[in-house]
């Protein structure tokens, strides 16, 4: 029998755990860095950048009370939004943390130093060694001692913020804006790491009681209770001490403390910054070293990362992984520059975060939340929007760092784990049922757009019977509307050849086309108007008549492509491309009053056009409409979306409609009358490459429809409907 963690963490555990992970180099280090960028301002960015915590504070909490067994940022992102993304946030993550650990060590050492005189970075150095060990051999802080902790953090910083303010001079707050709405928002986003850690109750979120109340309070009170102090801190700071003397310090709080509190305010300023930046790092190594483990038992990482030592019950392989990476930032990276690639990689994964959220309200996976976040969506658009503001504000070092992680993040993907997942996000599935949406919404406008004249090119070549398939094909068309059919007899002559000696009498053979046209005409009972054009450029000829007449589609033979014609286009795929209107290519086998018409598909959308021209002949013929697809569709939520996509479009359409899986090697229940099918948006690569519907040689005639670029899906559209079907 499976064991069950007891939910015994109430509203005032999740306060500390919440308040302990962010308290630390946000305040110690940060504010310093800051008020080189913004000055006094500097206040207000701690408010801001809390703020704007708030919409990804918010959706992991939702997310938390969902999937409080999975914990970590990385698994919301992945389940989410797919193995792509869920690369790069546990990448993105893993390096923010990286970093955070980094910027503690880098940054809390120069505390330690104004007790003894020693080297910054070796000692720096040694104790991210120290910690490394640590934890490859297995130690873990207590609950306890995490109190402490706080417990000591809190005091000091209550007694440096209380005992201070008295101290407090208006002057040093002129020009409190000097630095622009610019400096205010890179320094936002430069502090914007000092809260990374108030979603990391989410880790825990299976031991918390009453999650749906507790989580989302526990988050967002430790989240407003740390904005007003690091805002009350950082006001005090900037008021005590004289304009730009703390700037550019390594120890800006024990700096302020001097001046107003004298050597016992520091002493116990620089305990409290020691204990808080040596906690900060052992959990940002342990917290980081157990991204490459996760990313390893999802496949997206070498299994080496996920082994576990026997001996140690430990990581080692991820542990000195993440190590490793910490010391060259340690002894490379400058503060600052540690400083803007932490925040950078936190303010992309947030962004993820509200992504994700998304993904799971959209999509249709199993999501059943406790707790709802407020104002969705516009609270996670906000979040995700404000992220990017503050990215483009944070200067070429973050950007840079994000592009990098980003881009090698994705080449790794393509390069390891899509070969070795085949697993998709929530959110592939909810842009897919969005695409769908789109379509069938196409769907309705295009049967309420009715087609009230087609024209019937008929060039060299075309024999009686396939002039009458064509002809009856087209009535069968406007039949519904009382539309009329003109049919034309384009003939081409030699450039050298005056026009006006060849259009001057009628030819037998055209009056004997426009006899048969008038007798199909009583007999289909539509209106059928025969006419006959002379031409130096048949192509040139069709698209000017079809654009004179204002015609809705132009229905033409689509003889079997030879190699030329597939390297360099034959004169009807010129026609296809500069149409000003619809034109449906038909590969002529005979036509007799379909009754099974097939609606061929490629387990994506039907086109519009395609299944408006497949209602309309089946309907004046008193039909059935069976739609292919093939038989392996990929996922189950594809699977079942596409169901529920055909169950709507069924619901739609004014025939009887029934759903077929075609297998690979062209089995099939039945034999079809006539076969619909859309033709590539891509013209080109339907011409090279002769995109044929679903079963290869269906033995009827076969109608490929190609909607004019004004009815034509949108680039993001097609790439969408691409990636997701």
């Amino acid at each position: 029998m499976t064991k069950e963690l007891e939910r015994d963490l109430g509203l005032p555990s999740v306060l500390a755990i919440s308040i302990g992970a962010m308290i630390g180099s946000g305040i110690f280090i940060l504010p310093a860095l800051a008020l080189e960028i913004a000055g006094p301002a500097v206040i207000v960015a701690y408010g801001l950048a809390g703020l704007l915590v708030v919409p990804a504070a918010l959706s992991k909490s939702e997310m938390a009370t969902a999937m409080p067994e999975a914990g970590g940022t990385y698994i919301y992102i992945e389940r989410g939004m797919g193995p792509l993304l869920g690369t790069v946030a546990g990448v993105g993550t893993w390096f923010s943390l990286s970093f955070k650990g980094a910027l503690a060590l880098v940054g809390g050492v120069p505390y330690l130093l104004l007790l003894f005189d020693l080297p910054l970075r070796p000692v720096a150095l040694g104790l991210a060694a120290f910690l490394i060990l640590v934890n490859v051999a297995g130690a873990k802080q207590t609950g306890r001692l995490q109190v402490a902790i706080v417990v000591v953090m809190l005091a000091a910083l209550g007694w440096f913020a209380a005992g201070s303010a008295p101290s407090v001079e208006s002057t040093n707050y002129a020009a409190f804006f000097a630095d622009g709405i610019g400096g205010l928002l890179a320094a936002t986003g430069l502090v914007f790491v000092s809260y990374a850690g108030v979603t990391k109750v989410a880790s825990v979120a299976e031991e918390v009681e009453d999650p749906g109340r507790n989580i989302p309070l526990g988050i967002l009170g430790s989240l407003a209770f740390t904005t007003l102090l690091y805002v009350a801190i950082v006001a005090v700071l900037v008021g005590v001490t004289d304009p730009g003397s703390v700037a550019g310090s390594l120890t800006p709080v024990a700096v302020a403390a001097e001046a107003t509190l004298g050597r016992t305010g520091v002493v116990a300023v620089i305990l409290a910054a020691i204990l808080a930046l040596v906690s900060t790092a052992n959990a940002g190594i342990l917290s980081s070293s157990r991204y490459p483990l996760a990313m390893s038992r999802d496949s997206l990482a070498p299994p080496s990362l996920s082994a576990v030592s026997d001996r140690l019950g430990t990581p080692v392989a991820s542990i000195t992984l993440t190590g490793a990476v910490l010391l060259v930032l340690i002894a490379f990276v400058p503060i600052l520059d540690i400083a803007k690639l932490a925040s950078a990689f936190q303010i992309m994964v947030f962004g993820l975060i509200n992504v994700a959220l998304l993904s799971f309200r959209e999509g249709s996976v199993e999501y059943d939340p406790e707790f709802a976040s407020p104002l969705y969506p516009w609270m996670q658009v906000f979040g995700v929007v404000t992220g990017a503001l503050l990215l483009t504000q944070m200067g070429t070092t973050a950007l840079l760092g994000a592009v990098v992680i980003t881009v090698g993040s994705v080449a790794w993907y393509f390069a390891y784990v899509r070969p070795r997942v085949s697993r998709e996000g929530a959110a592939t599935d909810a842009i897919r049922r969005q695409v769908g949406r789109e379509t069938l919404t196409e769907v309705a406008s295009a049967r309420d757009d009715s087609t009230h004249e087609v024209l019937v090119a008929l060039t060299k070549g075309t024999d009686e019977d396939r002039e009458r398939s064509l002809l009856a094909l087209a009535a069968d068309l406007v039949r519904g509307d009382d539309g009329r059919v003109v049919a034309v007899q384009f003939q081409e002559i030699p450039d050298q050849a005056p026009l006006v000696e060849n259009v001057t009498d009628q030819s037998a053979s055209d009056l004997s086309f426009e006899t048969r046209t008038a007798a199909l005409a009583d007999e289909l009972d539509v209106d059928i108007e025969a006419d006959e054009v002379v031409s130096h450029d048949t192509k040139h000829a069709i698209t000017n008549f079809a654009d004179r007449r204002g015609v809705k589609t132009i229905v033409a033979e689509h003889e079997p492509l030879r190699l030329r014609s597939r390297v360099v286009g034959d004169p009807i795929d010129w026609v296809v491309r500069h149409a000003p209107c619809d034109v449906l290519l038909v590969d002529n086998l005979g036509y007799d009053s379909p009754q099974q018409v097939v609606l061929s598909g490629h387990g994506s959308p039907y086109s519009p056009v395609a299944v408006d021209i497949a209602g309309a002949i089946a309907a004046a013929n008193g039909g059935h409409l069976s739609l292919w697809y093939p038989a392996d569709v990929g996922s189950d939520p594809r699977a079942a979306t596409m169901d529920e996509y055909r169950s709507e479009l069924a619901s739609i359409l004014s025939v009887p409609v029934s759903t077929e899986s075609i297998r690979t090697d062209g089995g099939r229940l039945s034999p079809p009358d006539l076969v619909v099918r859309r033709g590539s948006d891509d013209r080109l690569r339907d011409v090279v490459f002769d995109d044929r519907p679903v079963v290869p040689s269906p033995g009827c005639t076969v109608v490929t429809t190609y909607p004019h670029e004004s009815r034509q899906r949108g680039l993001l559209h097609r790439l969408l409907e691409r990636l997701t079907f």
